[in-house]
């Protein structure tokens, strides 16, 4: 059963775009088993252009689905989202649904709930290049410099303050991203 958390940025979530894209986000449960409870994280965002953003997080007990949509309607915004939960949900059931039985994990399987099936079974999460980096002691400007030098969207680092391993990497709006790995 899927729940709704919807907040607005730079719009106000009238009771007509709430119950628009509560309608289209819903049409996922069908891939949900009947005991997985989850809560989509919809946030709305009207940018000065007047494009129209609607981003979509699903956490789920052991897997995260996440997409986002930018058009020049709200409305067109949750469908082409909704759109691309699906797309994505379709092609990896199968692969999620094997590891979740793998590892033992309950409540976690996509229903097998498909017209057509996307997702060719043979065809595996392979790793086709394999690099072996040493990490160099820097800061985030040096690692930055360096990603952007190699024409990279991300970079691997030791950072110097620290000494754990960093990431940085450009987002989707230009700008920089930080990543700060951590010891559990």
């Amino acid at each position: 059963m899927l729940k709704f958390n919807i907040r607005g940025e730079n719009i106000e979530v009238t009771d007509s775009i709430r119950e628009y894209v509560t309608k289209r986000i819903s049409k996922l449960e069908k891939y949900f088993e009947n005991s997985v409870e989850a809560t989509a994280h919809i946030n709305l965002k009207v940018y000065s252009n007047k494009d129209a953003k609607v981003e979509v997080t699903i956490p789920l007990p052991y897997l995260t689905l996440r997409a986002e949509e930018t058009s020049s309607d709200m409305y067109s915004s949750a469908d082409l989202v909704t759109d691309k939960l699906e797309r994505q949900i379709r092609k990896y059931k199968t692969k999620i649904n094997r590891k979740s039985r793998e590892k033992g994990y309950k409540n976690l399987e996509f229903t097998p709930n498909d017209r057509s099936e996307e997702t060719n079974k043979d065809e595996e999460l392979k790793i086709v290049r394999t690099k072996q980096v040493s990490l160099k002691p820097m800061d985030n400007e040096e690692a930055i410099l360096q990603m952007d030098m190699l024409g990279h969207d991300f970079f691997v680092f030791e950072d110097a303050e620290t000494n754990g391993t960093s990431i940085v990497y450009r987002r989707n709006d230009g700008r920089y991203g930080l990543i700060e790995a951590s010891e559990n």
